[in-house]
């Protein structure tokens, strides 16, 4: 797994775009999410979104992918990075890491987001998309204490002071249910090999100006964003 952020010489570009097999993007997505890693070319620029908190009943980190008004990680499924992070990640990361990545499922994209924001000091950047991706594992939550072209979405609004109660949520049953253990075994076992946690959460999403505005289609620069 950890291979897929090895530095090949194939990659010329700056600008990484990371996807998988199940992420279906049209080229509006793609290209408003390349102008706005155009401007923010330090951090991961991206779609489907995760968050950590710190669960004091269990003494240890959380890790949910349930939409929430915070995020703090950008999956790799569909996401902009710089190239220079594959670097990072194969040449000055310890073995170790690397290791634990191929072991645990899912964790390179846990790795990958940790390493920017230890570097950077700063969250990554969620970008408006049409579509919606499905989550393929249960969820679990918990309490937990520009660039011109672009706003900030006013669809979201200020977090509560708590999440629901932890739950489990999902159609992958079993299998799912050890994908997502083994990516809270992975967050806590990357805090404690940094020392702390690295990860920064945000509240901001980016969306095109005139964003669902109530204007004529021929002022929007990325109208198909808006169709289901």
């Amino acid at each position: 797994l950890s291979d897929r952020f090895f530095p090949y010489t194939a990659i010329q570009t700056d600008a990484v775009l990371s996807l998988d097999e199940h992420t279906s993007l049209s080229t509006s997505e793609v290209d408003f999410a390349f102008v706005v890693w155009r401007s923010f070319p330090e951090r991961i620029v991206g779609f489907p979104t995760q968050s950590h908190f710190w669960d004091p009943e269990q003494g240890r980190w959380g890790y949910t992918s349930q939409w929430t008004n915070e995020l703090s990680i950008i999956l790799t499924t569909a996401a902009f990075y710089h190239r220079y992070y594959h670097s990072l990640f194969t040449e000055y990361l310890p073995a170790g890491l690397r290791e634990l990545v191929d072991s645990l499922a899912a964790c390179e994209d846990i790795l990958m987001n940790v390493l920017v924001a230890a570097v950077t000091k700063l969250p990554p950047i969620k970008v408006t998309q049409r579509k919606q991706h499905k989550d393929t594992v249960p969820q679990q939550v918990g309490c937990t204490d520009g660039d011109e072209g672009t706003s900030l979405s006013r669809e979201w609004s200020p977090s509560p002071p708590c999440f629901p109660p932890a739950k489990v949520k999902g159609t992958a049953g079993a299998a799912g249910s050890r994908h997502f253990s083994q990516q809270q075994d992975c967050l806590n076992q990357l805090v404690d090999w940094f020392g702390y946690m690295p990860l920064v959460s945000s509240q901001l999403r980016l969306d095109p100006v005139l964003f669902k505005d109530q204007v004529s289609v021929l002022r929007k620069k990325y109208p198909r964003l808006e169709k289901p």
